[in-house]
């Protein structure tokens, strides 16, 4: 028996949920994350079950010297070069207690299925842009909201965790029971526990209002001054994004948006349309938008808002923090050039500021962040050999705004490849990479953007 079908052999004794090693059938589908961009290499993937399967890999990996690398899906993948794989799609409990404003999930959950119950009692959890990615996975690196500017980073929120820790055993932390891995835990990624469920505040969104505005790219100029004049006199229950959008020229988008050059925004405000419209003001003055899709909407359709997709690609994406807009927002309408932002699929700047710039003594990892903007570049590689020139395109546009960035960018906008060290300054990295030391000497848990 060789030493892959040996760890397959050893794996299916001590779990109840699937194994695959090389050479199965299914193995190269298992191991491919959502975001296929990353080939991840790893020995075996090991589907669990529950919270018992999940200890019961983390103990024999630990005991035989191998690595144990979570995904509920893969949307922030890494290589994980001979590691074992766990997969904890399969952790599907939900619970709302609508009365206490508090929901437990388990790691598998999606942020769809957290927004459609909490929705019908008028509340809603901190998800992003997409409900597609896990809940928890979103959390554990610290999880920047469509509602963070009002109640802060996603993490903060969070009650305890169920967890796993590096010797395999089970435990549920909190900020009572274990207050070094409870802050470790919001926002410093997944190096150092297996989370298997977590419970969180959830707050009240009795009413939202939100949308998209689509004008053809010629408009960007107005739209990013708009945007500029918006965010600067914002209430915390306003959200803007600014986007330059390429839209793609597939037969299943309707004619006025196949192939479109366009700038858009985004916005979620928690509260009626009314209130809504009178602080978007200036952007119902700009001519010829193309759609306009803001209305009053249940919490469960947030993800409606970008559209992102939710089926299986390959990106290349990069992030940056902008210490402010002004002069920003010349430089990166020069990088851009007029016409297509091609080969990128879009450029994003979003406002941030409200809560998550608060300093909050009783804060996990996240921190909180001082810049009032973030700048996001992303690429689909949608054919082969694109990987070059959309590395190029981000580049040159990086290095545009680059005297109007901190270096620092928050931990879900890391790209493949990018450490930690981006993420935390210095104080707060030093304390990550302690608390890693002592609870995971032997290195058995690692995460996509390790502390160390």
């Amino acid at each position: 028996m060789n030493g892959i079908t040996a760890l397959g052999a050893d794996l299916r004794r001590v779990v109840r949920g699937r194994v695959r090693v090389h050479g199965d059938k299914g193995f190269d589908e298992a191991r491919r994350p959502w975001d296929s961009a990353v080939n991840q290499r790893v020995a075996a993937v090991v589907e669990a079950d529950d919270a018992h399967d999940v200890a019961a890999v983390v103990s024999y990996a630990e005991i035989a010297g191998l690595s144990v690398a979570t995904q509920p899906n893969g949307h922030a993948p890494a290589a994980f070069d001979d590691a074992i794989l766990l997969r904890t799609g399969a952790l599907q409990g939900l619970q709302v207690r609508p009365q206490d404003r508090v929901a437990r999930v388990e790691a598998g959950v999606s942020w769809s299925e957290v927004l459609t119950a909490t929705s019908e009692h008028g509340l809603t959890a901190l998800a992003g842009s997409t409900s597609a990615v896990s809940a928890t996975g979103f959390t554990l690196g610290g999880g920047l909201s469509w509602f963070g500017r009002k109640y802060g980073f996603a993490a903060n929120s969070v009650r305890s965790f169920e967890i796993v820790d590096a010797a395999g055993d089970q435990a549920t932390v909190t900020a009572d029971s274990d207050p070094e891995l409870f802050w470790a835990l919001r926002g410093g990624g997944g190096d150092f526990a297996v989370v298997t469920a977590m419970e969180f505040d959830l707050h009240p969104a009795p009413e939202l209002y939100g949308g998209r505005i689509i004008w053809p790219a010629r408009r960007a100029e107005e739209v990013l001054a708009a945007f500029r004049a918006t965010t600067a006199e914002a209430p915390e229950e306003l959200t803007v994004w600014f986007h330059l959008l390429q839209f793609p020229p597939f037969p299943e988008l309707p004619e006025p948006l196949r192939g479109l050059s366009a700038v858009t925004i985004d916005v979620t405000y928690l509260g009626g349309p009314d209130q809504a419209r009178e602080l978007l003001h200036r952007f119902d003055r700009i001519d010829g938008p193309i759609l306009d899709t803001r209305t009053r909407m249940p919490v469960a359709n947030l993800a409606d808002i970008c559209a992102e997709p939710t089926e299986p690609n390959a990106a290349m994406f990069h992030g940056e923090l902008l210490t402010g807009l002004d002069a920003a927002a010349a430089a990166l309408l020069a990088a851009a050039g007029p016409g297509t932002i091609a080969p990128l699929a879009y450029v994003q700047i979003r406002h941030l500021g409200g809560a998550l710039a608060q300093v909050s003594e009783n804060g996990g990892a996240c921190g909180h962040i001082e810049e009032p903007y973030l700048l996001f570049l992303l690429g689909v590689l949608a054919a082969p050999g694109m990987e070059e020139a959309i590395q190029e395109r981000q580049a040159s546009m990086a290095r545009a705004v680059e005297p109007y960035t901190s270096g620092r960018k928050p931990f879900t906008f890391l790209s493949h490849g990018e450490s930690a060290a981006f993420a935390f300054p210095p104080d707060i990295l030093g304390r990550l990479r302690e608390i890693k030391r002592r609870r995971d000497p032997c290195g058995v848990l690692v995460s996509n953007h390790p502390v160390l």
